[in-house]
């Protein structure tokens, strides 16, 4: 934007020098050679060119180290694992989630998700050689080759993962997650090889890039909220049924204590006094029979 701008400052000086020079009767070769090195000069455009240049040999230092990171299988992987792990850490708490742990009788995904349907296995070493060399491949005859060997390594990839990862008696989920790290290659799947993606959908494995996956994981977070909170509730219902046990219970021994306990002890006590009385009535007559 900068540079647009610049250059169209130079373009507006050339035009002014030009019409200068139009309006003038004889002017000079040197005066304008002079004119447009001073008007260069004040813009800095030498400068500029030379930090575009410089910051261009940097951006192309470092697509050359990412170029290479992808045609080398163990980084390509590495650097997808970490993407992984990204996402899972932003997203996720950590008990939530883990990565390259022995589960589910013994298989080692490269990260899994807790979720109310179990385990959720996620692969993330994604077969990539075939699609950089279609990329790359100047004929079209060739890259359509290297296309159909891209899905081909795609198809196998995702009967390993549903062989390895879907195991729903050793606690796994029923559905697996393949990790891609690039939204390119993963909308070249859905555009290119639609059916595919679907049929191992239906067998449950689930192609996922860095945006679809963020999105599964909410929903993956609200499921466990909801059982979360369906647990809770549970938890709350079972305290309430105890508390309302134990009124019943107490109700139960004070009606037992007030209309049998209580109450024979208060007929005794009449009884009692009744005695009382009919004796200190008695004790009365002959105090006063003696005393006559």
């Amino acid at each position: 934007m900068l540079l647009i701008l610049l250059l169209g400052i130079l373009i507006l000086q050339i035009f002014i020098i030009f019409r200068l020079f139009k309006r003038s009767e004889s002017p000079a070769k040197e005066e304008l050679e002079i004119a447009f090195y001073k008007a260069w000069q004040n813009i800095g455009v030498d400068r500029i060119i030379g930090e575009l240049s410089a910051y261009a040999r940097k951006m192309e230092e470092r697509l050359n180290f990412l170029e290479k990171a992808f045609h080398v299988p163990h980084e390509r992987g590495a650097l997808g694992e970490i993407a992984l792990e990204g996402i899972l850490s932003d997203q996720l708490p950590p008990y939530m989630f883990g990565i390259r742990e022995k589960i589910a009788g013994g298989v080692i995904p490269d990260a899994y998700i807790r979720s109310t349907n179990g385990i959720i296995c996620i692969d993330s070493k994604f077969p990539l050689d075939n699609y950089m060399r279609m990329i790359e491949a100047p004929d079209p005859k060739e890259r359509e080759i290297y296309r159909k060997k891209f899905l081909n390594d795609v198809k196998g990839h995702l009967d390993k993962v549903r062989r390895d990862y879907i195991r729903p008696d050793n606690g796994t989920a029923e559905f697996a997650f393949v990790y891609v790290p690039s939204e390119a290659i993963y909308w070249f799947l859905v555009n290119e090889a639609f059916d595919m993606v679907r049929s191992y959908i239906k067998l449950g494995v689930h192609i996922v890039s860095p945006l679809t996956l963020a999105h599964k994981i909410e929903i993956v977070k609200a499921g466990m909220e909801a059982k979360r909170l369906s647990e809770e509730a549970e938890r709350i219902r079972r305290s309430m049924e105890s508390i309302s046990e134990g009124f019943k219970r107490l109700d139960n021994n004070w009606r037992i204590f007030y209309e049998t306990h209580l109450r024979n002890l208060w007929n005794k006590a009449s009884e009692v006094d009744s005695s009382y009385r009919e004796l200190k009535r008695r004790f009365d007559d002959i105090k006063r029979g003696l005393g006559k």
